[in-house]
C-alpha cells in the first residue's frame, strides 16, 4: 500500500486518527449539551437544538477548534468539562506499535493537529503518545487550520520537511484535500475515526481500518 523507501516524514492527526474520536463526539454532542442544559434550565434536546447550529456555523475554522472561544461563547469552562470525561480518551489499536516501528525505520513522527493546546495537553497527559513523537504541532501556533492550503506552507517554519516525501494520515477529508493541493506526496484517510460509529465515506482517498495494515 505504501512505498516506505520514498517516505521520510509521517504527519499524524490526533483526534480520530491516533485517538478514538468517540471522546470528542461524546463531549460535544452529549456532555456539553448536558452541562449547558443544566445551566440554562433546558432539556438536553433543547440545548442540542441551540448548540449544533452554532457549532456548524464556524466548522473548519480555527475558532471551531478553540477551547477558549467556546468557553467564552457558551459560558462554560470547556477545559474543565473535558477533564470530567477524560476517562474516555483512548488510543486506537496498533497506534503504539506503528509509532515504534516508524522510529526503528528512522522515519520522523510529527503530530499535526487542529486541537487547541489545552485539549492537546489533556490528551498527552492521558496517553503515552508524547514520548513516541518527534514533534507536536498545533494549528493554533500558526493561526490557521489544516483545512487551508496556506497551513502546509507555514508549517515549514515549525517543521522542516519535503512535501513529496511526506505521508499525512488524517480522518479530516478537507485537511487531506488541502494537503494534496499543496503537494504532500502520500495521503491516507481513516475508515473508523469513532470506534462507536459507522465506517466513514472517505471519497477517493486511500484509507485504513487499522494501523496494522501499513506497518513499515
Amino acid at each position: 500500500m505504501l512505498d516506505w523507501n520514498r517516505i521520510d516524514s509521517v504527519f499524524l492527526d490526533m483526534d480520530g486518527t491516533l485517538l478514538d474520536l468517540h471522546f470528542d463526539n461524546h463531549f460535544w454532542l452529549d456532555h456539553v449539551p448536558q452541562r449547558f442544559a443544566e445551566k440554562h434550565g433546558l432539556t438536553k434536546q433543547q440545548a442540542l437544538d441551540e448548540l449544533v447550529p452554532r457549532f456548524r456555523s464556524i466548522e473548519g475554522t480555527i475558532n471551531w477548534y478553540c477551547v477558549d472561544h467556546w468557553s467564552r461563547e457558551l459560558g462554560l469552562d470547556i477545559a474543565l468539562l473535558k477533564e470530567e470525561v477524560q476517562h474516555l480518551i483512548q488510543v486506537h489499536p496498533f497506534v503504539i506499535d506503528f509509532l515504534q516501528q516508524l522510529a526503528e525505520q528512522g522515519k520522523r513522527r510529527v503530530l499535526v493537529t487542529n486541537a487547541h493546546q489545552k485539549s492537546l495537553d489533556l490528551k498527552m497527559k492521558n496517553t503515552p503518545l508524547a514520548g513516541l513523537l518527534d514533534n507536536i504541532i498545533s494549528a493554533h501556533q500558526l493561526g490557521l487550520p489544516k483545512e487551508e492550503v496556506e497551513f502546509w506552507k507555514k508549517l515549514s517554519t515549525l517543521e522542516s520537511y519535503t512535501p513529496e516525501r511526506t505521508l499525512l494520515i488524517d480522518d479530516n477529508l478537507t485537511a487531506l484535500s488541502s494537503a494534496k493541493e499543496f503537494g504532500i506526496g502520500y495521503l491516507m484517510a481513516i475508515y473508523k475515526p469513532d470506534s462507536k460509529a459507522d465506517i466513514k465515506d472517505v471519497g477517493t482517498f486511500e484509507a485504513i481500518h487499522s494501523f496494522q495494515e501499513i506497518m513499515p
